[in-house]
């Protein structure tokens, strides 16, 4: 398996409030990466993040059906998994590429956990892609940080979920927008984040950034930080890559 575990992945802009298609995102040669390891006439299943929103869930599988063609990635099917059809992901070795929505990490790993994504992905040698939340529940132990109001002070949010396996590597992403956030009153990263990566690393990643995992390990690609024992380091520049595993 290969895996591109990104921020953001683009492929949508909003004109008048309503979700478009676009290109993928291209800074630090994310396009080009993928492009080079899509399968001819790819065979696709994306799997939500939010299994009820088939608003939400509906509106991106369209975007994302016009943006891949227009990046240069075709494909032959392209499948949804949210909880109008689970059995969708029965043949998950039969495709070529899985593709793993943002959104809200608890919300996700649940619904990855209930259909048991964990372990049909355990022999999968395929390509996985992933951005923001699908990114952040690849990891082996989750870092699910507050992000909806209520969660940062709420004595029972659990903030470490089991997650997919597919790394050890807890990404942070949307870092550029997110690291001046404020949530329950609270500084979203001095007073949550720093606190939270005590005895942990977290690697942040603006969007546009991303991480690879194959054969030769995990390298870093664009603007990131590692946020470890409430220290904050830039690790990676904008345009640069480095290898982490």
């Amino acid at each position: 398996m290969t895996a591109i575990l990104t921020s953001s992945l683009g492929g949508a802009s909003r004109e008048n409030g309503i979700r478009v298609p676009s290109v993928l995102i291209e800074q630090n040669g994310l396009l080009d990466t993928i492009r080079s390891l899509w399968p001819q006439n790819a065979k696709i299943l994306m799997i939500c993040a939010s299994p009820d929103d088939y608003e939400k869930n509906d509106a991106v599988l369209s975007c994302l059906r016009q943006s891949f063609p227009m990046s240069g990635l075709k494909y032959s099917s392209f499948e949804l998994c949210d909880d109008r059809d689970t059995n969708v992901i029965a043949d998950i070795d039969q495709k070529d590429v899985v593709v793993l929505m943002g959104g809200h990490v608890p919300t996700q790993n649940k619904f990855f956990s209930d259909i048991g994504l964990k372990e049909k992905l355990s022999s999968y040698k395929g390509l996985v892609i992933a951005w923001s939340a699908g990114s952040m529940n690849c990891a082996d132990m989750v870092y699910a940080g507050p992000e909806l109001p209520g969660e940062a002070i709420d004595p029972n949010y659990k903030r470490w979920l089991p997650g997919l396996g597919l790394t050890k590597t807890n990404i942070y992403p949307h870092f550029q927008s997110l690291r001046d956030e404020m949530l329950d009153g609270m500084r979203l990263t001095e007073d949550i984040t720093f606190p939270d990566s005590m005895g942990h690393e977290f690697i942040a990643l603006n969007d546009g950034s991303y991480i690879v995992i194959d054969e030769t390990g995990e390298t870093l690609y664009g603007e990131s930080y590692s946020i470890k024992d409430g220290n904050l380091k830039l690790i990676c520049h904008e345009g640069e890559s480095v290898k982490l595993v």
